[in-house]
């Protein structure tokens, strides 16, 4: 995807702004689309009822209904809540292509969504969303 044809961020902050809010694990990730370490992410394995919420802005992403097990080392999920809570974008990063996705509101790094990979979900589709990247809302919290 074209970076021009995507839309401002709704959440706009400086650089330093970001630094201030955010640790440096969580900066490096959401900031500099870093990426975390497989299988230690705190949502890898969780199966906790509720929303995932974008850590940066607090925006809802996922329901947790939507979460499925990979085995890939990230947290999973099928389409998240909006079509419109994301920006995809090409990523040939790494020799390889992907796509990343983003924070619509505050075009943080999320992860990427893959196609194709063949697990019994509704969709063809595999988010692979860094744990940091998120934060969880339990159900009895909403």
């Amino acid at each position: 995807m074209d970076r021009v044809t995507e839309p401002a961020p709704k959440v706009e902050k400086s650089d330093a702004e970001w630094r201030a809010q955010l640790t440096p694990a969580e900066y490096q990730v959401l900031r500099q689309a870093g990426t975390e370490p497989a299988f230690v992410g705190g949502y890898t394995d969780t199966k906790t009822v509720g929303v995932y919420a974008r850590r940066a802005c607090g925006a809802e992403l996922f329901r947790s209904e939507a979460k499925f097990e990979s085995h890939c080392g990230w947290p999973s999920f099928f389409p998240p809540l909006a079509g419109d809570a994301i920006i995809e974008r090409s990523d040939n990063s790494l020799f390889m292509r992907r796509v990343e996705v983003l924070c619509a509101n505050c075009h943080s790094h999320l992860g990427h969504v893959f196609s194709g990979e063949g697990y019994d979900t509704p969709t063809d589709l595999r988010y692979c969303i860094n744990s940091i990247s998120m934060k969880l809302v339990p159900a009895e919290e909403q």
